[in-house]
């Protein structure tokens, strides 16, 4: 029965990844939020007192149950099955001895090793994850902050839907998961939009010069060219007149004696008239 169930297992766990997961009908039925105690040496938490193989990593509570992963953001489900191709690195380093109900399959192994996993899951597993359980200790990452909000929910008040679970968690718990099948799994069960790039305000559009915009219609017949008008702020700059203009100026505007030629002029013509 056993050698049945796991075949099973390996041949829907392909088909339900991280990027796919769905809500299973395990129960842990905890009477409330359960005691963490750290494990020296590892960025995860274990529950001592928990009937089950129930763990605390990047965000994610994890339970081992059935030959199978299972993870939720909320410490008493619902619970979203995960392949053993996408189970975190550290949740698959966790030492045997931490394991409340360990599998039968587990005995005569290290209390002090991780199981073994590639013996488990075959050579397949083994060959995708290889180097799972080789590792610098002194390179283990922190924990990850625990959810002690979720204290206050129990029996009753233990919310059931996503929904609400997903509103609860975003209002109380910053922390931002380093693992991808944690994103993948606080992006589709939390907030689907925090993802969404905020639309970024046009840049107005810039202001153009008369001749970039004669250029704009290139087969329009242009106008001669004139002297485009100054752009708002500069200084107006004062052109002299030219000679022409200052001819008309005079020619327009009568002179200063009233219309009556100077005293000199009349002078000259009497003077002549004499000498006639």
């Amino acid at each position: 029965m056993r050698s049945l169930l796991f075949a099973l297992s390996m041949l829907l766990c392909p088909l339900i990844s991280a990027h796919a997961q769905v809500s299973v009908g395990i129960s842990i039925n905890l009477p409330g939020y359960p005691e963490l105690a750290p494990i020296p040496g590892y960025p995860v938490y274990y529950a001592p007192r928990a009937r089950t193989n129930y763990f605390f990593y990047d965000g994610l509570y994890w339970v081992y149950e059935g030959d199978n992963w299972y993870a939720s953001n909320w410490y008493n489900g619902p619970w979203q099955l995960v392949s053993p191709e996408d189970v975190p690195l550290f949740v698959l380093r966790i030492p045997v001895r931490y394991y409340r109900r360990p599998p039968v399959y587990f005995r005569g192994w290290n209390g002090n090793a991780p199981p073994h996993w590639g013996e488990h899951w075959g050579r397949d597993w083994e060959e995708r994850r290889g180097g799972w359980d080789q590792w610098d200790h002194r390179s283990a990452p922190p924990p990850a902050p625990l959810p002690d909000y979720q204290r206050r929910y129990s029996g009753d008040r233990y919310p059931r839907a996503p929904e609400q679970q997903n509103l609860i968690r975003s209002q109380n718990y910053r922390y931002q998961p380093r693992e991808s099948v944690t994103q993948q799994h606080f992006g589709e069960r939390g907030n689907p939009g925090a993802s969404r790039a905020a639309p970024q305000p046009q840049a107005p559009e810039p202001r153009r010069s008369l001749n970039q915009r004669e250029d704009a219609f290139p087969n329009q017949q242009r106008q001669p060219a004139r002297h485009a008008p100054p752009e708002f702020g500069q200084p107006v700059q004062q052109m002299p007149p030219s000679q022409t203009t200052r001819e008309q100026r005079s020619e327009s505007q009568p002179s200063q004696t009233g219309g009556r030629e100077p005293h000199g002029d009349r002078k000259n013509d009497e003077r002549g008239q004499n000498d006639r």
